[in-house]
């Protein structure tokens, strides 16, 4: 439990604060904070094979992120799912901000002893509270590499955020929570990946049943809805969800060594604002550009250039 009360960026504050976490890899090795998106959590790579990580293909003994070389520090982020602090059903609860990510990550630095990271290593959602970090506690991490995030929430992006939200909240207010998150999961699917991929999986021809028809593409996204709503909680959806949306960072504050590495194919990070994003800030970047048929994706699956990545930023 975290002591005291946590300010938090958008006004009131959070006490008795739990804060779930995990540090594996080499003992008394430089020590990288993992920052996935909103569903990700402290568990990044595997300790027993019948738990995988969410990062399993880029983080472990060998790996783009070697754990031989590197202590990997994961955590459930806060008014999220999994183990820490987070919104209850029926309970109100606080607008969390990349800001409050950040403390939170501070806070848990100093409980472990940790003076500084070697880096933070953030993608999506943690690519935002990696640049956070580095804007109000550049003191605490030596390299910020930060994957498909920039300095804003594209408005497009909070576009389809806000329907998917909108679906949530209706479902909630309708007692049906759990079904609307399987839409606005499906819905976000549609968001990650690449035109080009979904042209190659699903362009097969509709079926016809008694219903209407059902188009290929349709059983993938409603199973990847409801496998994402069977572990997570629609409040800490909405809550996390809206905390992406409110990103926004001085690129000039930044003066932390940073690698951004930008998707042609995202669609919720535009290279643009990525090429903004490094003309902006206050320290030295590299600004790496991928193809990637995974969009926003892709540093899911782009291993070998997260490889040569890390290499460059964690040496």
């Amino acid at each position: 439990m975290l002591p005291g009360s946590l300010p938090l960026y958008t006004g009131g504050e959070l006490s008795g604060l739990e804060i779930a976490y995990r540090v594996a890899g080499a003992r008394g090795a430089p020590v990288v904070a993992a920052l996935g998106g909103i569903s990700a959590g402290r568990n990044v790579f595997s300790l027993q094979p019948e738990s995988p990580g969410w990062w399993e293909e880029a983080v472990g003994p060998g790996r783009a992120l070697d754990t031989d070389r590197y202590r990997v520090i994961g955590i459930d982020f806060l008014g999220g799912s999994h183990r820490t602090t987070g919104p209850q059903p029926g309970e109100p609860f606080p607008t969390i901000s990349a800001f409050d990510q950040a403390q939170v990550l501070v806070a848990l630095l100093d409980h472990l002893g940790i003076e500084r990271l070697q880096a933070s290593v953030g993608a999506s959602y943690g690519g935002m509270v990696t640049l956070a970090l580095a804007q109000v506690h550049a003191e605490r991490v030596r390299h910020a590499v930060v994957l498909s995030a920039a300095h804003r929430t594209h408005p497009m992006s909070t576009a389809w955020r806000s329907v998917q939200r909108a679906i949530v909240r209706y479902a909630l207010s309708h007692g049906e929570g759990a079904r609307g998150l399987v839409l606005a999961r499906a819905l976000a699917m549609a968001t990650y990946r690449s035109a080009r991929e979904f042209e190659e999986r699903f362009s097969g021809d509709a079926v016809r049943t008694p219903e209407g028809f059902r188009f290929p593409v349709e059983a993938y996204l409603l199973a990847r809805g409801e496998s994402y709503a069977a572990h997570y909680r629609p409040e800490a959806f909405v809550c996390l969800s809206e905390s992406i949306d409110l990103h926004r960072v001085e690129p000039g504050e930044i003066h932390v060594p940073t690698t951004l590495v930008a998707v042609e194919e995202d669609q919720l990070v535009p290279v643009a604002d990525m090429r903004q994003l490094r003309d902006r800030l206050g320290g030295n970047c590299r600004l790496v550009e991928i193809s990637s048929l995974y969009g926003h994706d892709a540093f899911l699956k782009e291993t070998d250039v997260l490889r040569d990545v890390f290499a460059q930023a964690l040496d």
